[in-house]
């Protein structure tokens, strides 16, 4: 007798990032967190807001959902915390959307603070008037299958960028950016930095500066050469 395969494969209980640390994310640009971990951790530029709201952040529950079906994505809504955002991996499948607006709306009342896809979603309308943030590649109505095979709350890729479930995710209208969860501590600290120098740069740019003054000593370090 054939044994049958398995269509799941769910990792239920993982650790998220102390709240401590997502805290110190919140309502931060993207850019700026970039910034504070070696100017890295974006997933394609082309994973976008699809509805009217984006600001978010939280904390990574992982689906690999494979093209054209989203069993796994159901799946992960049993185990979805307040505050998590749920990541999407379809290997970039853009025929058919991964999910919808029954979806998005069950993953609110589940307490899940945002959605994100390198795949396609449906329903914008709907999307919009559940509320929370949905990133994904564009809309397409074609619809996908519940068959899997999938996997919930393992390692997944998505965007060029690999995710653990309980790394820190944060986005907004530039895209959005991933903290893994081991370094998030040394992030949030160099954030400090990252978020005075910002602030000292827009008062000199409120206040005229038209030329940056590192530039000067780019030229110095680094050479010019001028053809005129």
């Amino acid at each position: 007798m054939a044994t049958q395969e398995t269509a799941l494969t769910i990792k239920r209980n993982f650790t998220r990032t102390a709240q401590k640390f997502v805290t110190q994310f919140m309502n931060l640009p993207t850019g700026n967190v970039c910034d504070a971990q070696g100017r890295v951790g974006a997933l394609d530029y082309r994973i976008k807001p699809v509805g009217g709201v984006s600001q978010f952040c939280g904390t990574a529950l992982t689906v690999d959902s494979g093209p054209r079906d989203n069993l796994a994505a159901w799946a992960s809504l049993e185990f979805a915390r307040p505050g998590d955002i749920v990541l999407i991996a379809t290997g970039g499948h853009l025929a058919s959307s991964v999910v919808g607006d029954l979806y998005v709306g069950m993953a609110k009342n589940a307490g899940v603070a945002a959605i994100v896809t390198d795949g396609v979603v449906r329903d914008l309308p709907g999307i919009n008037a559940v509320g929370i943030p949905v990133f994904a590649r564009g809309i397409c109505p074609n619809s996908p299958w519940k068959n899997g095979p999938g996997r919930v709350g393992l390692p997944i890729i998505i965007g060029g960028v690999s995710v653990n479930a309980g790394d820190i995710v944060v986005g907004d209208q530039d895209g959005v950016v991933v903290v893994e969860r081991r370094t998030a501590p040394a992030v949030a600290d160099a954030l400090t930095a990252v978020l005075a120098k910002e602030k000292k740069m827009e008062a000199a740019v409120k206040a005229g500066m038209k030329v940056p003054g590192w530039l000067k000593e780019a030229y110095d370090a680094k050479g010019v050469r001028y053809l005129d």
